[in-house]
């Protein structure tokens, strides 16, 4: 191996360390101020001797630059050595592609967060008569197949929303992203990968990290400032759409999930990995529990992250324990007596057509839910274990 061509990475210095990424893949790595040296060196076409020679004059430190870039290798960060080309799987399309950088750069202006802020802030202090935040407002109407039509309707589409904001934010930084689905535990979820926003400025991050919290809550206040100005069947609707579009900020707060809060945390905490962390130190205590003694692989982080991990890893399993029980007492009972009953109900002898076309509706309607999670929940593992 004599001179190698990176591909276009990018970077930003972390405390002693350097964060080092290839935007296209979202895959990114710390490495320490020698390590971007040879970065830059090899950038600049010098080759890897030529490299380890010009670092060990200015260091004074012997750095095998051979082994360095055989890591880079395997990162997917080298384009060619020696004139051949490194065979790569092509990086994952984007969602939106045609949509670029500098057309959603204004999402990153300082003014935008002011307005949102205002616009809360105004919701708050008026307080539109007749707009109720309780389940009530979800009933505006007598007819149950319009008020859960338009509830699907409206969740969805703020849930796009939600993570569109993610989606531009990130692109403004140069991130691709996708939106996909995913699962967090039992629950089936949409989610928009911007891995490589971690080479952007914090104040970017926060950005990309809020922006879906800070849709929802305009979305929110926008529709209780036009309920308090409208009267009748309108009004109701746009009081449900309140309600709606608050629901989902609970669910940001089960940061044991990796919800956008999650990535939040992680960043103020100053941690690179505070789940992957948080499930080691956690898998550590249950060992020590059963009597072994397994190093405590904690003891290798910096101690900010240390603190925050051994915290964190609480949180997780208290978080975990308690969404799983809830799944098996409540969401699974219930689940298995709709469809039973449902199944029932399509095969019974005195069953009307339109206790048929119920049941028909509630099978396709929760077992597809079911059979989505189960197809989603295992394409992801098979990507993991790939990866």
């Amino acid at each position: 191996m004599n001179r190698v061509r990176l591909h276009k990475l990018a970077a930003r210095p972390d405390g002693t360390e350097w964060i080092v990424g290839r935007p296209a893949t979202g895959t990114f790595v710390a490495v320490p101020e020698a390590g971007k040296r040879v970065l830059d060196l090899l950038g600049q076409g010098l080759s890897t001797g030529e490299a380890a020679r010009r670092l060990a004059r200015e260091t004074g430190h012997e750095l095998d630059v051979v082994d360095f870039v055989d890591a880079l290798v395997g990162l997917g960060f080298v384009a060619e050595v020696d004139g051949r080309p490194v065979p790569l799987p092509d990086p994952p399309r984007p969602t939106l592609p045609r949509l670029l950088p500098h057309h959603v750069r204004w999402t990153l202006s300082p003014l935008l967060p002011v307005l949102v802020g205002l616009l809360i802030a105004v919701a708050l202090t008026v307080r539109p008569d007749g707009v109720s935040l309780g389940y009530r407002a979800l009933l505006w109407s007598d007819h149950g197949s319009l008020v859960l039509a338009f509830g699907a309707a409206s969740g969805w589409t703020l849930l796009l929303l939600h993570e569109l904001a993610h989606l531009v934010t990130a692109r403004a930084t140069g991130v691709p992203g996708r939106i996909r689905l995913g699962t967090r535990l039992q629950f089936l979820v949409m989610q928009t990968d911007i891995s490589g926003i971690e080479l952007a400025a914090r104040r970017h991050r926060m950005t990309a990290y809020l922006s879906g919290v800070a849709v929802n809550l305009a979305a929110a206040s926008a529709a209780a400032l036009a309920a308090g100005a409208t009267e009748g069947t309108v009004h109701r609707m746009l009081a449900a759409l309140t309600v709606l579009a608050l629901l989902p900020l609970p669910f940001q707060l089960m940061v044991f999930m990796r919800t956008d809060l999650y990535f939040v945390l992680q960043d103020l905490t100053r941690c690179r990995d505070l789940y992957g962390d948080g499930r080691a130190y956690a898998r550590y205590t249950a060992r020590r529990l059963t009597g072994r003694r397994p190093p405590d692989p904690s003891l290798a982080l910096p101690a900010h992250e240390r603190r925050a991990v051994r915290v964190y890893s609480a949180v997780l399993v208290v978080g975990t324990v308690l969404c799983l029980a809830f799944l098996a007492t409540v969401t699974l009972p219930a689940d298995a007596a709709l469809l039973t009953r449902a199944a029932s109900g399509l095969t019974a002898t005195g069953s009307t057509t339109a206790q048929r076309l119920d049941a028909a509706a509630v099978l396709i309607t929760l077992g597809g839910v079911h059979v989505l999670w189960a197809r989603t929940w295992w394409r992801r593992r098979r990507e993991r274990r790939t990866r």
